[in-house]
């Protein structure tokens, strides 16, 4: 009885021991960026990206890099073509991008914290951008679903 007791109480501390895991989030592969709302001194816009313009952002294990373009473009071929990337952290649900290229060098080398969660396929995306050269001071919150693995 005092050994069924003794390893009773041994198996109950190992498992009080063990702490909780959770998944860590699967960023890696292609998102599409759907909608985005900025808000900025508490005024709020919604855009669609699904409309005229096809944005996309790729995350490997240790960069990211994202595209923009737009589906029409005018018949004198311009397009409004957007792209930037560079390295990301990510702890738990905090998701820090460090922007070390883009096509508005007043951007590179700010860092952008977000909040990240992932359900099924989609991807919401929740920090500040804060860019003193361009007085950008909002709040973003970015809804992508996932394109690949």
């Amino acid at each position: 009885m005092k050994y069924n007791l003794s390893l009773l109480l041994a198996a109950i501390c190992l498992v009080c021991s063990c702490k909780l895991q959770t998944e860590p989030l699967r960023m890696n592969g292609t998102w599409r960026l759907v909608s985005g709302t900025t808000i900025t001194k508490g005024v709020a816009t919604v855009t669609d990206y699904t409309r005229d313009s096809k944005f996309i952002k790729i995350i490997n294990n240790t960069h990211f890099a994202f595209v923009k373009h737009d589906l029409n473009p005018a018949k004198d071929s311009s397009n409004h073509f957007d792209a930037g990337g560079g390295s990301y952290t990510l702890v738990g649900n905090q998701y820090t991008e460090h922007l070390d290229f883009y096509s508005d060098h007043n951007w590179e080398g700010k860092t952008f914290p977000f909040t990240v969660t992932i359900s099924n396929d989609t991807l919401i995306q929740r920090g500040m951008e804060k860019v003193e050269n361009e007085n950008i001071d909002r709040e973003i919150i970015e809804r992508y679903v996932r394109e690949s693995k």
